[in-house]
């Protein structure tokens, strides 16, 4: 049973880890924030990240996500990629020559948040973006975890990417990824941690896996699963990658309210529901036989709520009904780890507000339903 440090109420719905409940998130921000702050400070240390996305006015700016850093002399950016040493910027991950990453080859169908109507799990846009008019079995995707993000998530479902760089040489160059796309690869997907934060060596990856693809005339579909918190430039070139080759760039919206996912999230939403909207608008109805944008959200108990997925629903809507929304179950993990799994009841309320609003929406992890 947890108890908000302001308000005073008690909930099983309330994670003592935190302190706060989503009320008085929304309607006591500073106080909620300032509490909340504290506790991401101290998670944060545990792996030498700073508590705060860096503004120094003196600083260099990153450029690289949406955080859009500016770190002062002897400091790191919030993902703990980037450095100011003596004035200059050196970044000790994501460039072509030194992703910090891990990978395999995870077989088709797979357990993707597209898979509903990816062209590898169902066929989808056969033949042109698909081997087979069913799931692409006896084919593999090549799946990059990147050790990095751009967002510090207190619920993270694979928080352990933040050891990646801590290996004695976690470092692979993009040539050296590409090569491991063999002629069974029908698709690499990107995500981690976030591709957000090492995204020139993503894309250096997908260019040169694709040329030797086109060269051998083989399907190779490139996609994304990110919360969407990158650079206007790099955002619009993924979706590009993607759109080209039948793939599908899958944005994370963690929460609606600016307040809830600065508190669970440790940054604004503010890039990533505008990246979500500018390839939306870009591309959705450009490519009708594989959606080329597709949204999820993971429903924490107490905290992603039916008045969260009705703005989400509601502002994806505006872009386009058409676009797939998937409803995740949340599995207690990392800091928010005393909370308990979404309930039939909270995932089917969330699931009818959305469909008031979208055509295409799913439950995922259903088997974590409580």
């Amino acid at each position: 049973m947890g108890r908000c440090l302001i308000c005073n109420s008690k909930s099983p719905l309330i994670s003592d880890s935190i302190g706060i409940c989503a009320k008085c998130i929304r309607e006591k921000s500073n106080e909620a924030l300032e509490i909340i702050g504290r506790v991401r400070k101290a998670t944060r240390e545990v792996f030498s990240l700073p508590a705060e996305v860096p503004k120094d006015p003196n600083g260099l700016k990153c450029g690289i996500c949406g955080n859009e850093c500016i770190i002062g002399v002897g400091m790191k950016g919030f993902c703990g990629l980037t450095y100011n040493i003596n004035g200059k910027l050196v970044r000790l991950g994501g460039n072509p020559d030194n992703g910090v990453l891990e990978w395999y080859y995870d077989p088709l169908p797979t357990n993707c948040v597209a898979w509903w109507f990816c062209p590898g799990c169902t066929g989808t846009g056969y033949p042109k973006y698909a081997y087979k008019p069913t799931a692409e079995t006896g084919y593999v995707n090549l799946a990059v975890f990147y050790g990095s993000c751009s967002l510090d998530c207190l619920f993270c479902q694979n928080w352990h990417y933040r050891n990646l760089s801590k290996k004695l040489n976690p470092y692979m160059s993009s040539e050296e990824l590409a090569s491991k796309v063999n002629s069974r690869v029908s698709c690499i997907c990107f995500f981690g941690g976030d591709p957000s934060t090492q995204m020139p060596h993503a894309i250096k990856t997908s260019e040169i896996a694709m040329e030797k693809a086109k060269e051998e005339r083989r399907i190779l579909r490139i996609c994304w699963e990110t919360n969407g918190n990158m650079s206007r430039e790099y955002a619009l070139k993924a979706a590009e990658l993607s759109f080209k080759t039948g793939g599908v760039v899958k944005f994370d919206l963690k929460a609606w309210n600016e307040n809830i996912y600065r508190a669970l999230c440790g940054v604004s939403n503010k890039p990533s529901f505008e990246n979500f909207k500018m390839i939306g608008e870009k591309y959705f109805k450009e490519r009708s036989e594989v959606p080329v944008l597709t949204a999820s959200t993971l429903l924490i108990p107490g905290y992603i709520d039916t008045i969260e997925i009705e703005n989400i629903a509601k502002f994806i809507a505006e872009i386009d009904p058409n676009i797939p929304y998937t409803l995740l179950a949340f599995y207690p993990q990392y800091v928010m780890d005393d909370l308990p799994t979404t309930s039939r009841k909270q995932a089917y309320e969330c699931y009818e507000t959305a469909k008031k609003y979208l055509k295409n929406v799913r439950i995922g992890n259903v088997h974590l339903l409580s």
